[in-house]
This record gives structure tokens, sequence and C-alpha cells, in this order.
């Protein structure tokens, strides 16, 4: 039994783009705004929205080669060596669901300035527990859902974005002139948190129509966000101070305050509630993939790779997913530490695409024969650019932010002893055994060490 090929080009889109819009997006864009002068934060987000594209291919490609709901630890494995592929991808996997802490941060934030009176956690596993009956009803509900509320969620924020900037007159301050060359790159580096996540579509290669669906959907997405976010950060800028913005948990909040007074803060609440749905439903339906590909071939547990035999779904890695969601949002509703998830998710995101172009140019070498529908044009010079533009990015936040750096030495020293220690374990238990193959009969004693068992 196995997954079902339900999901479509529409659905693919809807959910690389619903993982990067998230509620805790607007913080990111803020503070892509705060590192640079006048309204020129979108030369930022389109410069790291074109860095994503180059990324977005080196990922089509790999997706071609490899389509499979383990993702980048298949891809990385095949260029380097299953350690380290695994390593790499756990710890991504933790730095998606620390996402998923930062966005309930920000959502209870939205939520405690517009409704007082409801506890913020409540609505946060609300959410989670409808997002999560959907998932294990069926990936096609799920998908459905997560098509209305991305492409409303799009067309909703550019036109407050319009509304906004035609208060303005359309008038920007200096948005040709961002200041140092050092702060934009910082600004880029942080812009690049804006699209964390959208290659998390392919572990849903099983689950596609066709899988080249999911090359396409990624670009796409990579594409409309880039459109989106950055008309929505210059509306902001334009019309509400900055220092108000940079100083807010929910900047979005004060940007619909100003701009629409109370109607405004209703709608913007009914936004980021749909913005953090969309980060929910599409992590829980990337992760709980992956999570169910890597028991499947006993990285984890074999229990996470159990199917519902009705819906055809892997609920046990769905109601892990959904555990570790609350989990995670308590202890930052507790800490209060969300920006550090902001800095790290970048950070991480950018280390996983310098990875990505180094796989393309890897197996191009390795495997020049094989089997690739697509294939990033130009020979190895956007794989190249994008593994050193993506590695310069990780270095340049690693400094910007001491704990990021010590968060990722300490997952990735964790993760480390458990590819080396429990995982050969779990292989060991679990893993089929092969029947021994029968010796033939051999003349002389001398030949029984060049014997193959």
């Amino acid at each position: 039994m196995g997954l079902k090929r339900v999901l479509t080009l529409r659905t693919v889109v809807a959910t690389s783009a619903g993982l990067t819009l998230a509620s805790s997006s607007f913080v990111a864009a803020v503070q892509v705004a705060g590192f640079l002068a006048g309204d020129t934060a979108w030369l930022a987000i389109l410069t790291g929205g074109l860095l994503c594209l180059g990324a977005a291919s080196c990922f089509s490609e790999l997706n071609s080669r490899l389509p499979s709901a383990a993702g980048i630890r298949l891809y990385f494995s095949r260029a380097f060596n299953d350690r380290l592929a695994l390593t790499v991808s756990l710890l991504y996997m933790a730095v998606v669901m620390g996402v998923v802490g930062a966005e309930s941060y920000v959502l209870a934030s939205v939520l405690n300035s517009a409704l007082p009176a409801v506890p913020p956690l409540i609505w946060i596993v609300a959410m989670f527990l409808v997002v999560t009956g959907m998932n294990i009803r069926g990936i096609k509900i799920a998908g459905t859902f997560q098509d209305l509320i991305t492409y409303g969620l799009m067309g909703s924020l550019l036109v407050l974005a319009f509304i906004a900037l035609g208060r303005v007159g359309f008038q920007l301050t200096a948005p040709l002139a961002p200041g140092g060359i050092l702060t934009f790159i910082n600004a880029v580096a942080v812009g690049v948190f804006l699209f964390v996540g959208f290659e998390w579509v392919t572990p849903l290669a099983e689950e596609v129509t066709h899988s080249r669906l999911v090359s396409r959907g990624m670009l796409l997405a990579v594409g409309l966000l880039s459109v989106v976010y950055a008309l929505f950060t210059v509306a902001m800028t334009a019309s509400t101070p900055r220092e108000a913005l940079v100083a807010s948990p929910a900047p979005q909040m004060v940007f619909a305050r100003t701009v629409l007074g109370s109607a405004g803060v209703f709608w913007m609440v009914v936004l980021s509630l749909a913005a953090s749905i969309t980060t929910f439903n599409a992590g829980l339906i990337s992760v709980s993939r992956f999570i169910y590909a890597s028991a499947r071939e006993y990285v984890l547990p074999p229990v996470f790779s159990r199917l519902s035999m009705r819906f055809f779904t892997p609920w046990v890695a769905i109601l892990t997913v959904f555990a570790a969601g609350v989990t995670i949002s308590l202890v930052v509703l507790a800490t209060h530490r969300y920006l550090v998830l902001v800095n790290l998710a970048a950070a991480m995101e950018s280390v996983v695409y310098a990875l990505a172009g180094l796989a393309v140019i890897r197996l191009r070498q390795k495997e020049p024969q094989a089997k690739c529908p697509y294939r990033v044009k130009g020979g190895v010079f956007i794989p190249a650019l994008t593994s050193l533009v993506f590695a310069g990015l990780a270095v340049a936040v690693m400094f910007t932010d001491f704990y990021v750096s010590l968060y990722l030495l300490a997952g990735f020293a964790i993760l480390w002893w458990y590819v080396h220690q429990v995982v050969p374990a779990l292989k060991s238990k679990y893993q089929p055994r092969r029947p021994a193959r029968r010796r033939r009969p051999v003349a002389e004693p001398a030949d029984a060490g060049c014997e193959k068992t």
C-alpha cells in the first residue's frame, strides 16, 4: 500500500507558497526594511527571490532525477554520503518545525491585540486540530483547503498593499538607494527567510499526478511570493512609521490599524489566521511525508511509516508533527525568543540551498547518463553561483547572531550522534535481511577465501 497520486499543479504551488507565507514573514519583512535606507526593501526581497529561483532550479533538477517523498535526504545521499544527508535533512526538518514556533508567537501577538479575552494558545491548538484532522482524512481534502487559503491570502495582501500605497499617493522615499553594501547583504540574507521552505513540496513527489509538476510548482511559487512580499513590504514602510513597525512583534497589525483603522485590524486578523493556517497545513503535509519516508527506510522507527487503511495517509507521522508543533509553540510562547528562530531558519535555509547547488554538480559528474527530464540551463553556472551565494549568506547570518551559530552546531552534533549510533541500530533491528547466498562447492580449500558471501 502506498500514497495516492491525486495532486495537481495548483495545489503544488499553493503548498510551496503556503509554507513560506506565514504571519512571521511580516516580522522578517520589517527586519529587511530595518537594514536599509528609504523604501528600498523591495530591492533586497526581489534579490532574495531571484537567488531562491536559482535554488529552486537546482531542486527542480534534483527532483526530476530522484522523485521521492524522501526529498533532500535522498538528493544529498546520492550526491555526497548517506550520513551527511541524514544529519542535514533531520536538522533542517527540526528547523522547519521551529518556524512553526515563531509563527505561533506572532499569531499569539496578533490575536492578543484583537481578542484579549481568548487565550492565544486555544486558537493555536484549535487550528492544529483542524488541520491535523483534514490531513488524516486525505491529502486531497488538505490540498483543496490549501488552495483556497493560499490564493485568497496572496490576493488580499496585494489589495491591501495597493490601498496603502494609494493613501500616500504612491510616493516612495529613496526607493533606489538602499545604503551600504554590507547592510544590503544582511537584508538579503534575512529576506531569504521570506521564502523558507518552498522546496519542502518535494516530499509530495509520490502524490502528484506527474513528478515534473513539483519543479514547475516551486518556480511559480517563488515568483509569486517575490511580487507579493515586495509590494506589501514597501506598502508597510511607505505608509507607517518604521519605528512603530520594528518595535512590534506583529507589525502587520500596526500597519493595518494605520491604514484602515479598526476595519484594517479585523481584516489583518483574518489574514494572519489564514497565513498561520497555510503554514501549519503545508508544514504538516510536507514534514509528515518526510517522516513517513524516513521511517520507511528505517532512519526513524518504522511505526512512523504506518498508513491509514481507509485514507492512505501517514497518520502516525501526522500526529507526531501535531504533537511537536504544539510543544514548540508552548516553548516559544513562554520564552518569547522568536527572532532567533527567524534567523536560524534563514541560516539553515542558506546552508541547504548551498548544498543543493553542489549536489547538482556532483550528480552530473557521478551519473552523467542518468535520466533527467529537467536540467538547469547554463551548465554549472547557476548551481555554482547558488552554492557560493548561499554559503556567504549563511555565514553572514551566523556572524550577525551568535545564538544561531551555537544552536546549529549543537543540533548538528546531536543529530550526527543519532545518525552514527541510533540509525545503524534501527536498520539492524528492522531492515529485512536478504537470504544468505548458497556457497558453491570448491575443489581446493585455498579458494574458500575468494568466495563472496
